[in-house]
């Protein structure tokens, strides 16, 4: 179950990109079919920095525990005061897989 929330990035033009991208790296044998598992794990491990999101949220959604978020004129502030802004973003947000295995103890 926990895998099938791998798949919600995978329909945006950058999830599109990477998977074309990581589909050569995978057939060359630069990769293994781990990728998945070893970037959730990166991203929980490693990335530290936090930012604030400033905008308009436009749209909002919860369906099967899968929240999606369209945010127009979005302002990222990073921590190091670095700002980024972009006409419309779309948050996809779900629960991992720990939380899910938690749910059902």
């Amino acid at each position: 179950m926990a895998s099938a929330y791998y798949e919600f990035y995978r329909g945006s033009s950058i999830g599109m990109a990477l998977t074309d991208s990581l589909d050569e790296l995978i057939t060359s044998g630069a990769i293994t079919l781990s990728f998945d598992k070893s970037l959730a794990d990166t991203m929980v491990k490693q990335v530290k920095t936090k930012t604030t999101l400033k905008g308009h949220l436009h749209t909002y959604r919860l369906c099967d525990d899968v929240w999606t978020f369209i945010v127009k004129n979005p302002s990222f502030k990073m921590e190091s005061n670095e700002m980024v802004n972009a006409p419309r973003i779309k948050i996809i947000a779900c629960k991992n897989g720990d939380a899910i295995e938690a749910g059902k103890k």
